[in-house]
């Protein structure tokens, strides 16, 4: 068991964050993960065949599909939306002593693998070829589809702080994960070792990920803010097609107003739904004012984002309930 204590600076300092770095890693892990099929069958096929000619042997030894792994590949954000490439660069800057003692940890005091020994004798060198591999898998692998991806990572951040405003902490943790509840001050977290840590007064950073169904990552020591990386909400969603418009709701406030109301079964910006349904960012700003003012739709900002999600009304339109 992993027990977290919160003190009332820690309440007031948890924060989220979108990680591209750590979504990276965790497709990495899912692709080694054969649960991960129910999900993402589709992403998996597609990105086996669009990395075959790259050599992810060391990814994968850094991020096995159960275990431990070092943090320094993904540093915690410090920023509500991370760019990738700043992502980078925080990673290289990990010092030398700490990258050797992770990767070494990581192990559990087994060999490293010949394809990690690098990190050990020459850290530098590792790190610069790291950083190359993992540009060159993300262009492939989550690049493509990042847009899509973001919009569920952002709808979750949204449905927390909801959350977090209608409840408090204990709100706010009831439904992160199974394995995670909040009794007493006490974040615990179901784990198959024994760990207690104060935070000290610096909360606790929350990063919702949509590959790492069905596993919940912690990052509980060294220099890092403490993270936990958790499965975000229509993850099991991402990669089913738009629905279409019933025809009873298209004649009801039209077609494209339909088709967006129906786009939205996760909050999404305008440019998302303009890229999801292949027009003008100008028209769908339209058409949401229109859903909005018919109490349709609702809108709330994250970061300098405005995000739009079905009001309960809405929700009755498009799904019956």
């Amino acid at each position: 068991m992993l027990t977290m204590d919160f003190g009332p600076a820690d309440l007031a300092s948890v924060r989220f964050a979108i990680s591209p770095l750590v979504e990276v890693w965790q497709s990495v892990r899912a692709l080694q993960n054969p649960a991960a099929k129910a999900l993402h069958l589709s992403w998996i096929a597609d990105t086996n065949k669009r990395t075959r000619d790259l050599d992810l042997s060391m990814l994968y030894a850094l991020q096995p599909p159960v275990g431990f792994s070092p943090d320094f590949i993904h540093p915690p954000p410090t920023t509500p939306l991370a760019d990738f490439e700043d992502e980078l660069a925080q990673m290289l800057s990990t010092p030398p002593e700490w990258i050797r003692y992770e990767v070494a940890h990581a192990q559990n005091c087994g060999e490293v693998p010949a394809v990690l020994r690098r990190f050990i004798d020459q850290p530098d060198v590792a790190l610069i070829e790291l950083r190359d591999l993992l540009r060159a898998y993300w262009r492939r692998a989550l690049a493509p589809h990042w847009e899509r991806i973001r919009a569920v990572l952002e709808g979750d951040v949204l449905y927390r702080a909801r959350q977090n405003a209608d409840g408090g902490a204990q709100r706010l943790f009831a439904d992160i994960d199974r394995s995670v509840r909040f009794v007493e001050n006490r974040l615990l977290v179901d784990k198959p070792w024994d760990v207690s840590m104060a935070l000290n007064g610096r909360g606790l950073l929350f990063v919702p990920s949509v590959f790492s169904w069905p596993l919940l990552a912690v990052i509980d020591h060294g220099p890092w803010q403490p993270t936990m990386i958790y499965p975000a909400r229509g993850s099991a969603l991402l990669w089913e097609p738009v629905r279409s418009a019933p025809e009873a709701l298209a004649a009801l406030i039209g077609t494209r107003r339909a088709s967006v109301l129906m786009s939205l079964d996760a909050p999404l910006s305008t440019t998302d739904l303009a890229r999801r349904l292949g027009v003008t960012p100008g028209s769908v700003s339209q058409h949401l004012a229109v859903l909005r003012e018919a109490g349709l739709i609702s809108r709330h900002r994250v970061g300098r984002v405005v995000l739009y999600g079905r009001s309960s009304t809405g929700e009755l339109l498009t799904t019956g309930h």
